[in-house]
């Protein structure tokens, strides 16, 4: 039979190296440390901005629809609004323009004129921004 040590010779050196310390405060982070939230936030990229899904880039082109840079902006601030009201897919109104977007992905997954919403309904969102 093999003995195995783990370097230490004798009891006293057990009790010390394991019972000594105090117990670790599981929300103490080590300095330069990301938290679980910090790692979570990266991942699922809540931190970027609005991207535009293929056949919302399509609709955009086919009804030659150019945003300007303050309504990216606004686009950008209706969708964290979204989010942090938890809210999944969601209606964001900016200028005379409408966008679906899915919120945990930050996407847009349509875009259209107002004018050509047909009867100003919108379908599957639990939620709108007018910003």
């Amino acid at each position: 039979m093999k003995l195995q040590t783990n370097g230490f010779h004798s009891l006293e050196q057990v009790q010390s190296e394991y019972l000594s310390h105090k117990p670790k405060d599981p929300t103490e982070k080590k300095q330069g440390s990301l938290s679980f939230q910090d790692i979570l936030k990266q991942a699922s990229g809540k931190d970027s901005e609005v991207r535009f899904s293929k056949h919302a880039s399509n609709r955009l082109n086919t009804r030659n629809i150019e945003l300007t840079d303050r309504q990216m902006e606004r686009l950008q601030e209706g969708t964290k609004k979204a989010q942090e009201k938890g809210i999944r897919d969601s209606l964001v109104l900016v200028d005379s323009l409408a966008f679906i977007v899915n919120v945990p992905s930050s996407t847009v997954v349509t875009a259209m004129e107002q004018s050509e919403a047909q009867e100003n309904i919108f379908t599957n969102i639990d939620g709108a921004v007018i910003i």
